[in-house]
């Protein structure tokens, strides 16, 4: 059975940082491309950063150069680095395997 459990989320104001990490249990995570997704309020979920089984990464224009997917094959974790947030990244945090989901982790910013 595969899971995806996120942790990490929070409330942070402005200008401050968070780490997010979500555990991969049933699947072969070093093989598999991993990616962070977001939800906010009344918005669609959209494609935050991923993470190739190589290492390669990919951002949404809206987070890059302020966030960092980053993942430890040893402890079958990815992580995303948040710094700089900004009150338009509320939402709801959700890791992605394939077509699996983890639970998602709520991370709110204020003003």
């Amino acid at each position: 059975q595969v899971q995806l459990v996120e942790s990490g989320g929070g409330l942070v104001q402005a200008g401050g940082s968070l780490r997010l990490s979500c555990i991969a249990s049933g699947i072969i995570f070093r093989l598999n491309a991993m990616g962070w997704y977001r939800q906010a309020p009344g918005k669609e979920r959209e494609l935050v950063a991923d993470i190739t089984s190589g290492g390669s990464t990919n951002y949404a224009d809206s987070v890059k150069g302020r966030f960092t997917i980053s993942r430890g094959n040893a402890k079958s974790t990815v992580y995303l680095q948040m710094n700089a947030l900004k009150p338009e990244d509320t939402a709801v945090y959700y890791c992605n395997a394939h077509h699996y989901w983890g639970k998602g982790t709520l991370v709110t910013v204020s003003s």
